[in-house]
């Protein structure tokens, strides 16, 4: 097995004056040789002094590249930092994020280690507002997101994605670049791609990074309906069936919504409507106790159910108009879907 040369980072970027300085530093500080590394921001034509952050670290470390991605997609941002990128290992970032000191030594070692063609760690998170700690917090529930194994902090070994990633250059040259359709799920389907090519990514606890989830509830909405409606994009290319945890959401919107509505004019769909409504209360009050009981602080009860119910709305919504817009107007996109924001 070859040995790693060199290590190309890639930052995708879009108005994270207030997130980005700490995200070079914590790259910086790392513990692998600074001579075998090179830092690529893909800034999305911020708008805010993110560029401006970012020219100040190129003028004292010349590893850092500023790229301009007039797209202003998630996609089209890393494949022109792979397209730009030298090293013979791609290590994908999140501006967002903040990473342990050696967290590029460990996945370089996991690499190598494993044989695997995409390692990464699991999704930890910080928080700073009350808000953003209980999204936090639902977001490592399995009932907040689902049981996917990348939620799990000390789970090691193969799974169908991890967070962010770090490739083998030559994994892109085998399976392509990343499909700039898909404003979200773009590493969902490349990492698809991957494992039908007979791929392995693998997993590993030692890779430690911390990232930031949505502040408000809004934004929170926003980005989980997004998820929702590209992941039927990616199912519709692909022609695989979802995994149950994708469905679910969807289920109990459509069931919601069209019980709902039934029940206004016929009488039994009324009890359906309660029914289901009821249902998912238990089982959103049960949620938010163990959630409460694990962190011992019960400061987040009136809120917890509030954002569960969030993730689970607007990735089921957005699922439904995925359903509608994709596989029966056949439309390539809807008005909402396409443009990404923290806000």
């Amino acid at each position: 097995m070859n040995l790693v040369r060199s290590v190309s980072v890639i930052i995708p970027c879009r108005n994270e004056a207030g997130f980005i300085g700490k995200c070079l530093d914590s790259i910086l500080a790392q513990d692998f040789p600074i001579e075998k590394l090179e830092i690529i921001v893909v800034d999305g034509m911020s708008s805010d002094a993110s560029s401006s952050i970012i020219r100040n670290y190129q003028r004292k470390y010349p590893q850092i590249r500023l790229v301009e991605n007039r797209n202003k997609i998630v996609p089209a941002a890393l494949n022109l930092g792979i397209q730009h990128a030298v090293g013979d290992v791609i290590i994908i970032m999140g501006a967002h994020t903040e990473y342990a000191h050696d967290y590029i030594s460990q996945c370089v070692k996991t690499l190598e280690t494993t044989g695997a063609d995409n390692v990464g760690g699991s999704a930890l998170t910080k928080a700073k507002s009350f808000i953003q700690q209980a999204i936090a917090l639902a977001f490592k529930s399995p009932f907040g997101v689902g049981g996917a194994k990348s939620h799990r902090e000390n789970y090691e070994g193969p799974v169908d994605t991890v967070t962010y990633g770090c490739y083998r250059r030559e994994t892109f040259e085998k399976i392509g670049l990343f499909d700039e359709e898909l404003v979200r799920n773009q590493d969902d389907e490349f990492n698809l791609r991957l494992t039908r090519a007979g791929g392995k990514i693998w997993q590993s606890p030692l890779i430690r990074s911390w990232y930031y989830p949505r502040s408000s509830l809004k934004a929170l909405f926003k980005q989980y309906m997004q998820y929702g409606y590209w992941k039927v994009r990616v199912i519709q290319k692909h022609r695989l069936p979802a995994s149950i945890r994708h469905i679910i959401p969807g289920t109990f919107v459509g069931g919601l919504l069209f019980s709902g509505l039934l029940a206004l004019f016929l009488k039994p769909f009324r009890l359906i409507f309660i029914l289901i409504a009821l249902s998912y209360l238990l089982v959103n009050l049960a949620a938010t106790t163990i959630t409460c009981h694990k962190r011992s602080d019960w400061r987040y009860i009136p809120l917890m159910p509030i954002v569960f119910f969030i993730y689970h709305f607007s990735y089921g919504y957005g699922f439904i108009r995925g359903v509608i817009d994709f596989l029966i107007l056949k439309k390539s996109s809807g008005r909402g879907f396409t443009q990404i924001s923290r806000r």
